[in-house]
């Protein structure tokens, strides 16, 4: 699948929280390896926290963002961040103006309310990914991996092991993220159709009692009811510290119906060697 060629512009952007000055020299550090691949980088003016954990207004957020889309010279977009404050930029979004400048756009964690509402908004296929993983741990895999996969026209960053828990096969298109930050979309117009569809959920922290009523909030929302299957991806905290009962005994109780596929993977979720799932893509497994 190839997205890049050498020469390309790409910018990076910071839609949720925003970064600790600290974070300079990995950001110095993201620039050479973005630039060993043979892109520039073009950063924005607003990474770094001015005031509180605000790198800017929404507004202000937004019209870089929107900036860089209609820039026909900038060929993807990655956000860098996380956090808690993606959903403010939405509604000085202008979706019609980012369905006529399609691009690649990364991101996740709290992203995950960006790339699901560009995705329910302009049927723009959207990328489950966080480009820190470039000089994270494990760099030298992923920058080979997103070599291979982005720059090669090959499939290894999107390629991901899984174990069943329910079912023996699925197929459908892909929505989702974060549990908890995609949850912020509940009752919004920004909120993907899950139709049919596909869904990823993972978590960075959460134990027991917040999966459980997380996970009841889909249910209730009538999710559940609705999708041909569900991918769960890393719960790093409930893991980590091997709490119980686990995220599929979780899952299978609450879903309730064990006619829907689910499959785990620990190979899409926050950890440095993350695999990438596309956002309005389809998959088989």
């Amino acid at each position: 699948m190839k997205l890049f060629s050498k020469g390309d512009k790409v910018g990076i952007v910071a839609c949720s929280n925003g970064l600790d000055k600290s974070n300079e020299l990995k950001m110095n550090e993201l620039r050479e390896a973005l630039k060993e691949l043979g892109l520039i980088p073009v950063f924005s003016d607003n990474l770094y926290k001015n005031y509180s954990v605000f790198n800017g207004s929404n507004k202000e957020k937004a019209e870089i963002l929107m900036n860089f889309f209609m820039d026909n010279d900038i060929k993807g977009i990655f956000d860098v961040s996380g956090g808690d404050l993606a959903n403010g930029i939405l509604d000085h979004l202008n979706f019609e103006t980012i369905k006529n400048n399609m691009k690649p756009f990364f991101g996740y964690s709290d992203l995950s309310v960006v790339i699901n509402a560009i995705h329910s908004q302009t049927n723009m296929h959207t990328y489950l990914y966080q480009i820190r993983n470039l000089i994270g741990d494990r760099r030298e895999v992923q920058v080979e991996e997103f070599k291979n996969t982005f720059m090669d026209n090959g499939s290894k960053l999107l390629t991901f092991n899984y174990k069943w828990v329910q079912g023996s096969a699925m197929e459908g298109i892909v929505v989702g993220g974060n549990l908890r930050c995609l949850l912020k979309l509940a009752g919004t117009k920004y909120m993907p159709d899950f139709k049919d569809k596909i869904i990823f959920l993972e978590s960075l922290g959460g134990d027991v009692p917040k999966m459980f009523t997380y996970l009841t909030q889909y249910k209730q929302l009538g999710v559940f009811e609705q999708v041909k299957g569900i991918i769960l991806g890393e719960f790093s905290e409930m893991e980590r510290e091997k709490q119980f009962p686990n995220i599929l005994e979780i899952t299978k109780e609450i879903v309730g119906n064990s006619n829907i596929p689910i499959v785990k993977t620990s190979e899409i979720g926050h950890n440095k060697g993350s695999k990438c799932i596309i956002i309005g893509g389809k998959i088989k497994l």
